[in-house]
C-alpha cells in the first residue's frame, strides 16, 4: 500500500483513506486539531481493505460510481470489524446508501466543519464506547445544538438494545385492526403547514427530521410513489448526515423498511413499514375527528 503520511498517538490513531492529495492533507489536519491520533492515510486506489483495522476515515471527492462501486465491495468484503466514516458528496448519496449496511459505518454527505466534528465523535465513540468532548473546539451555537442531536441519536440506539417488541417503536393497534383511509391532502397540508413555519420563525427551532420523514414516506405511499434515500434526506429537512443517521434508526427500530430498487442495483427505496403506516393513518384519522368535533 502507498502511504501518504503517518502520524502516532496514545490512542488507537485513525487510519483515513483519500482520493485527492490536498483533500487528503486538510483532513489530516482537521483530525490532529480535533485531538485525535493519525494513522496510516492511503491513496483510494492503492489501499487493501482487508488490511485496515480500527477506525477508518474514508474522504472521497470524485463523483466516480464505477470506481467507488469497486472499493465498497471490496471493503464489504473484508471481515475485520471496526467503526468507519464515508465522506462523501451528494451525488454518491444513494449508491452509498444503497451499498454500505454496516452498523459501524456512518455515511457524512457534504458535511460542514461542525457536522465532521460529530462524525468523528461518533466514530471515536463507537470505538471507545465513550464520548469524546467536542464541545471544546469552540465551534459555537451549531455545535452545541448538532452535539445534541447525537445526544438524541445515541439515546434512541441504546433503547435498539432491549428485547424488542414485535412492533417496537409503535403504538399497539386500534381494536379490531382496521385501518382508515387517510386523504392524499391531508398529509400534504401537514406538510404546507410545516414548511410554513419557516417563512416567520428560524426553521431550527422545529427541527424534526423523523416526522418529516414519516410524513412524506405516507404522502409518496398514498401516491404510490417510491422513495429514493437522497429524497427523502430533502424531506428531512436537516443536513443529510443528519438525515441519514435518523434514517438508520428508524429502520433499525423497525418503522422504516429498505427495498432493492430492481432496475437499478446501485440505489434503494425507503418505505413505512406496514405497522408503521397503520399507525400514521390512525393518526390522521383522530386528527380528522378532534377538527370535526
Amino acid at each position: 500500500m502507498n502511504q501518504l503520511s503517518y502520524a502516532t498517538g496514545t490512542r488507537r490513531p485513525i487510519q483515513m483513506i483519500a482520493d485527492d492529495d490536498r483533500q487528503s492533507r486538510e483532513v489530516a489536519r482537521f483530525i490532529r486539531e480535533a485531538g485525535h491520533p493519525l494513522g496510516p492515510v492511503y491513496r483510494f486506489d492503492d489501499v487493501d481493505a482487508a488490511m485496515l483495522s480500527g477506525p477508518v476515515w474514508i474522504e472521497i471527492t470524485r463523483e466516480d460510481p464505477d470506481r467507488l462501486e469497486r472499493f465498497v465491495t471490496a471493503f464489504n468484503r473484508a471481515d475485520t470489524a471496526r467503526p468507519a466514516t464515508i465522506v462523501a458528496p451528494k451525488p454518491l448519496l444513494d449508491l452509498l446508501a444503497a451499498r454500505i449496511d454496516s452498523p459501524d459505518v456512518e455515511l457524512a454527505i457534504a458535511p460542514e466543519r461542525e457536522e465532521r466534528l460529530v462524525a468523528l465523535a461518533l466514530m471515536a465513540a463507537r470505538e471507545n464506547s465513550s464520548v469524546h468532548d467536542v464541545g471544546r473546539q469552540g465551534e459555537g451555537e451549531r455545535l452545541r445544538q448538532l452535539s445534541e442531536e447525537v445526544a438524541r441519536i445515541a439515546a434512541t440506539l441504546s433503547r435498539m438494545t432491549e428485547p424488542p417488541s414485535p412492533r417496537s417503536g409503535l403504538s399497539a393497534p386500534a381494536p379490531g385492526g382496521n385501518v382508515p383511509d387517510v386523504r392524499a391532502e391531508q398529509v400534504r397540508a401537514a406538510i404546507r403547514a410545516r414548511r410554513l413555519r419557516e417563512e416567520f420563525f428560524d426553521k431550527d427551532l422545529f427541527a424534526d427530521p423523523a416526522w418529516d420523514m414519516l410524513l412524506d414516506l405516507l404522502a409518496a405511499e398514498i401516491a404510490q410513489h417510491r422513495v429514493p434515500v437522497s429524497s427523502l434526506c430533502i424531506a428531512a429537512s436537516v443536513p443529510a448526515t443528519t438525515a441519514l443517521r435518523w434514517m438508520k434508526a428508524m429502520t433499525d427500530k423497525g418503522i422504516f423498511v429498505r427495498r432493492a430498487d430492481p432496475h437499478d442495483g446501485r440505489r434503494i427505496f425507503i418505505e413505512l413499514s406496514p405497522e408503521a403506516s397503520a399507525s400514521m393513518r390512525r393518526y390522521f384519522a383522530a386528527l380528522d375527528g378532534q377538527l370535526a368535533a
